[in-house]
C-alpha cells in the first residue's frame, strides 16, 4: 500500500487529487507543503501529491520554492478540475448568511457570488477546513466555500452548487517522490522539468535557451527565482515538451548546461491526456 502524502484536510481538493491517482491507498494530511514534502523525505510516505499551477489563480508560489531544496524529483502529473460549493449548516438559508470562510485562493475563484452576496470573508488554512470549522461553529452566520465532497464529510447542507467563477477552472498536481523514477523515451508525450542558473556573462539567459528555439523543443513554462536576499543570479524552473534522450532535447540540455553554472533535472514524467486537449 501507497502512503501519500498531501497539504490539507479530507475533503480538499488535494485529498481528491490523491485518491484520483492513488485509489484505496493510505493517506497522510499535512498542515503545509513543507511539512507534506518533509513525509516523503523522512520516510513517513511514498509519495507526495502537491498543487503547482491553476488556471485562474496563477503559481502557487511557495512550493516553487520549496522543490529546488526538498531533493525530491516529479514523476507523474494530474489535472484537476476544480468545484467549489457554498455550505452552511443543515437548515441554513441564504439570507442568514452573514461570513464565508475559505482558503484564499477559493475566496478569489469565487469572487462573483461573493460580491452578489455581500458578505464578508474569513481566511482558511484549507477549503476543507474551512468546511470543518462551519461544522464546528454550528452557526448558520458562517458559510464556507469548499470542494462538494467536504460536504458530506462534515454533514452540511449545499446552499449554492458550482459557485466558481471560472467552469473551466483546473488546477494542475505533481507526484513527488525520493527516487528518480524518470519515465522511459517511449515516443509517448513527454515533459522535462528542470533547474538552472546562469552564469554571470551577458545574454547568458538568452543564450542558454538557444538551443530550444534552434532544435524547435516547445518550453511550456519558465519562471524566475531570486536566490537568497542579495543581488545573485537568479535560479529558474523550466518545463519542455519532450524527453532528455530525444536528440533535440539532449542538444539543448548541453547549450544549456554550456551557459549555466547549474542544471538539475527534477523530473521526467508522461504528459498528462489534459494537455493534449489544450494545445
Amino acid at each position: 500500500m501507497t502512503t501519500v502524502a498531501y497539504q490539507g484536510e479530507p475533503g480538499s481538493n488535494s485529498a481528491t487529487a490523491a485518491q484520483a491517482l492513488f485509489p484505496d491507498n493510505a493517506e497522510l494530511p499535512c498542515t503545509g507543503f513543507e511539512q507534506a514534502l518533509d513525509a516523503v523525505t523522512l520516510g513517513a510516505a511514498d509519495v507526495a501529491v502537491i498543487p503547482v499551477d491553476n488556471s485562474a489563480a496563477g503559481r502557487v508560489a511557495d512550493v516553487h520554492h520549496l522543490l529546488p531544496e526538498s531533493g525530491l524529483f516529479i514523476v507523474a502529473e494530474y489535472f484537476l478540475a476544480i468545484r467549489f460549493d457554498l455550505m452552511a449548516v443543515p437548515g441554513t438559508t441564504l439570507d442568514q448568511v452573514e461570513c464565508v470562510r475559505s482558503h484564499v485562493h477559493a475566496l478569489g475563484q469565487c469572487r462573483k457570488l461573493l460580491r452578489e452576496g455581500g458578505w464578508r470573508t474569513l481566511v482558511s488554512d484549507d477549503t476543507a477546513g474551512a468546511a470543518r470549522e462551519v461544522a464546528e461553529l454550528g452557526d448558520p452566520r458562517h458559510a464556507a466555500l469548499a470542494p462538494p465532497a467536504a460536504a458530506a464529510l462534515h454533514g452540511l447542507d449545499v446552499l449554492r452548487a458550482g459557485v466558481e467563477d471560472d467552469p473551466d477552472n483546473t488546477t494542475r498536481f505533481v507526484v513527488l517522490s525520493a527516487d528518480a523514477d524518470f519515465a522511459p523515451d517511449t515516443g509517448r508525450p513527454t515533459m522535462t522539468s528542470l533547474f538552472f542558473s546562469v552564469r554571470n556573462i551577458p545574454s547568458a539567459l538568452y543564450k542558454a535557451l538557444g538551443g530550444f528555439a534552434a532544435g524547435g523543443v516547445n518550453l511550456t513554462k519558465i519562471e524566475s527565482y531570486q536566490i537568497g536576499a542579495g543581488l545573485n543570479a537568479s535560479r529558474f524552473y523550466v518545463e519542455i515538451e519532450g524527453h532528455p534522450d530525444d536528440e533535440r532535447v539532449a542538444l539543448a540540455l548541453e547549450e544549456l548546461r554550456f551557459f549555466s553554472s547549474e542544471v538539475r533535472v527534477l523530473g521526467v514524467f508522461p504528459a498528462h491526456p489534459h494537455r493534449q486537449g489544450n494545445t
